[in-house]
């Protein structure tokens, strides 16, 4: 047995993110499970011609093709990408922004644990700082990547319920508090893992909110505009002076490229940038090269836009009619489906907790992720941590359909046996 540091102690065992993964891994190389778990995006047809296609010029180019394989890029990312979206940002939104705004990570995963690591934890003279979610759940991701014990602080979110079978977050400003130990604001929109996107009042509230308190607001738009833009409702892009945005190339279908942007103040991406030499030397320059010329010519928010944004909703109406099928008689609320690629349901009463439940339906075929993961920093005995499930819509309709069949079957039992 090897005698590990706290570091490896910490990053080796018992996190939600690990986990979830693990059995990802595991269900692909087998390839009997019906996968609702992870957040791995659909395979867009048209998307994947157009990234096959610069792919193809890349590779036709031997300038262009010795660049992406055979030179570091700089710390912050490939020069003329950075450019690029600068000059799209500005000109689409009517950001201040330049290049120099902007710094590209290996995954915006990595970009978080910088990001988070950066404004909490251990400070000098021994004060210590947190991370504040101030609308929990949150992504599951963020729970496990702080270098320090209580590393954030959630706030419960007050409930609005909708017709007959929905329901949706908001964020009570009332319960939301700044003290001095809070050292930023993150908010994902939309959120991972409820699908829910904040309305343009709450996160203008919350910008107002780390101004006034002098620390950043870190809003994380994996899912959200300009690209994939997987959003059905309104959400107007926001950015100001205070505001660190946090993009990534995976859900407009380049999971595997490892691309994550960072846009923010000069001095936050200056940090960043140093901590990126230091850990990578470079981010890796293949996504950026691949995306460079579909931002230049805008083609990458007339996807997210006309192709990207119909195909979700269309798999996210199916999702919600099988649930409404298969769930019928269930004391069951879904979140209000109103981006990314997931249902978030509420399954009130229920007898066992949200983590039994997946581990029978593991044993049926089924992956899901329990609720329970997505409330990092909220300390206080709420029983609807264990009430909710994650299941992701973006793989085979047929399978999505199986897999909440199969659900709804389990979940029979257990209510017939309370």
């Amino acid at each position: 047995m090897i005698d590990l540091s706290l570091f490896g102690e910490r990053f080796s065992s018992g996190s939600g993110i690990l986990s979830l993964m693990d059995d990802l891994g595991n269900a692909l190389a087998s390839g009997d499970m019906i996968m609702m778990g992870g957040g791995n995006p659909g395979h867009v047809p048209e998307v994947q011609e157009v990234l096959r296609n610069q792919l193809k010029a890349i590779a036709d180019d031997p300038v262009r093709f010795q660049k992406l394989i055979g030179i570091y890029d700089p710390p912050r990312g490939e020069n003329v990408f950075l450019q690029t979206l600068a000059d799209m940002l500005r000109d689409e939104y009517g950001w201040s922004i330049g290049p120099e705004n902007i710094c590209l990570t290996n995954g915006s995963q990595s970009g978080f644990f910088l990001l988070f690591n950066m404004f909490a934890g251990h400070f000098a003279e021994g004060r210590r700082k947190k991370i504040l979610l101030p609308v929990a759940p949150e992504y599951i991701g963020y729970a496990d990547l702080g270098l320090s014990d209580d590393f954030f602080e959630a706030v419960r979110p007050r409930i609005e319920y909708i017709g007959d079978d929905l329901f949706k977050y908001h964020v009570d400003f009332d319960a939301v508090r700044i003290t001095d130990d809070i050292g930023a604001i993150c908010v994902s929109r939309p959120t991972n893992p409820t699908g829910n996107v904040l309305t343009d009042d709450e996160i203008q509230g919350l910008a107002e909110l780390a101004d006034e308190h002098s620390i950043p607001f870190i809003l994380d738009s994996a899912y959200g505009v300009p690209f994939p833009g997987i959003i059905y409702t309104r959400a107007t892009p926001f950015w100001n002076e205070n505001v660190i945005i946090c993009m990534s190339l995976s859900k407009f279908g380049l999971p595997a490229v490892r691309t994550g942007i960072i846009i923010g103040p000069r001095d936050v991406i200056a940090t960043i940038s140093g901590i990126n030499s230091i850990l990578n030397l470079a981010p890796g320059s293949f996504g950026a090269m691949l995306t460079t010329e579909i931002v230049r010519n805008r083609e990458i928010i007339r996807l997210s836009r006309e192709v990207i944004q119909p195909f979700y909703r269309q798999k996210m109406e199916k999702a919600v009619a099988c649930v409404r099928e298969f769930f019928s008689g269930i004391e069951y609320r879904i979140h209000v489906p109103e981006g990314a690629m997931f249902l978030w349901i509420w399954l009130r009463d229920l007898p066992i907790t949200s983590r039994t439940l997946y581990e029978r339906l593991k044993k049926r075929g089924v992956l899901i992720v329990s609720g329970d993961y997505f409330f990092p920093g909220l300390d206080d005995d709420w029983k609807h941590t264990s009430e909710c499930i994650r299941v992701t819509y973006s793989q085979d309709d047929e399978d999505v359909r199986r897999g909440l069949e199969i659900i709804g079957e389990e979940l029979r039992t257990v209510y017939k046996k309370k």
